[in-house]
């Protein structure tokens, strides 16, 4: 395709736009801008939610829809307005805690509301990279506040913990959620219609942009299936060995300015 014709691009953040010490480099925000210039929306997909991304978004200068929670929530974060909100049953939420401490006493569990963030038990030394710059909106017991849907369940244990948890949850529950892992201390578990691919495909369609028009790039397995669904799926030279597989191209890492790379080669050509 002519990259002119690219004209929405989705971006992962996480070992996509960041680089390893989490930082914005200066190549692929140009890059961004220079895309944005020529007519492209720039849409931020992340397993974050928006109090996490709101720094980024202002960084990159953008005006549009950003998704969150892997595709629970489409959020306008210049107009603080949900889009979109696709939340997880309380009473499955609960079940699946019992499953995962009962297969691993200590786990940790974080659930987000929207933007809120509550938990039973704070760990510093287990958090989500949201947990290193904000804190808990609550800490309580469960009951308190599993009252209401969810928009994102998060299970948290050591790797090695983490494998016992994730084999009992699947092994217990089929199709009830949608599961996505980023990384290898974290289990995110959304409503089973959420995901990314899903999410990206209706900021399409409120934009009036085509499949064909979309590029997408990311390097973990939630990022699989949007990749795989758009016009060009891109993948980090980082990414997991699976996302590679699904992707039309791959770029270089996210500490080469990987994105920056991709949006020259592929779109600003």
């Amino acid at each position: 395709m002519n990259a002119n014709t690219y004209k929405l691009i989705a971006l992962d953040i996480d070992g996509t736009i960041l680089d390893s010490k989490k930082r914005l480099r200066s190549r692929v925000i140009q890059s961004i801008h220079a895309c944005r210039q020529r007519g492209a929306k720039v849409v931020l997909a992340s397993a974050r939610p928006p109090r996490s991304v709101r720094k980024i978004h202002h960084l990159l200068q953008l005006d549009t829809l950003s998704i969150h929670y892997n595709g629970a929530l489409i959020y306008d974060l210049t107009s603080n307005k949900t889009i979109h909100h696709q939340p997880l049953d309380a009473a499955i939420a609960k079940r699946v805690i019992q499953v995962a401490r009962n297969a691993y006493p200590d786990c940790t569990v974080s659930v987000e509301i929207l933007d809120k963030w509550y938990t039973d038990q704070f760990n510093p030394d287990l958090i989500t990279e949201t947990g290193r710059d904000f804190q808990p909106d609550f800490i309580g017991p469960l009951d308190a506040f599993l009252t209401v849907p969810v928009t994102k369940l998060m299970l948290l244990a050591e790797p090695q913990h983490m494998q016992l948890i994730l084999a009992a949850v699947r092994r217990r529950f089929k199709r009830e959620f949608a599961i996505a892992i980023s990384d290898d201390h974290l289990l995110q578990i959304m409503h089973p219609e959420s995901c990314k691919s899903t999410a990206l495909q209706q900021v399409a369609r409120i934009y009036d942009i085509q499949q064909s028009e979309v590029v997408a790039i990311g390097d973990a397995p939630n990022d699989a299936a949007m990749i795989q669904w758009a016009g060009l799926g891109i993948a980090m030279e980082n990414a997991w060995p699976n996302v590679i597989q699904r992707a039309d191209a791959i770029t270089r890492t996210n500490d080469s300015d990987g994105v920056a790379h991709a949006l020259n080669q592929h779109v600003l050509n």
